[in-house]
């Protein structure tokens, strides 16, 4: 089976950016536009994981820095 078998479906595009897929078990997809990269599948529950260990590595940058 293609993994891509629901990528291109727009329902799975929330905001026509955010790719939202619980049938897909990857955490990384290509974008819509594959020349633009990768972007994370936010109904993977590690994707939330990551972002939120990235913000508090933002956070924790910004007040040591001050």
């Amino acid at each position: 089976m293609n993994k891509d078998f629901q990528h291109g479906n727009p329902d799975n595009w929330k905001w026509g950016i955010f790719y939202y897929n619980k049938e897909d078990h990857r955490l990384i997809v290509p974008k819509r536009i594959p020349l633009m990269g990768w972007t994370f599948n936010f109904a993977h529950p590690a994707g939330y994981i990551f972002l939120a260990l990235v913000a508090l590595l933002i956070i924790f940058q910004l007040i040591s820095s001050s």
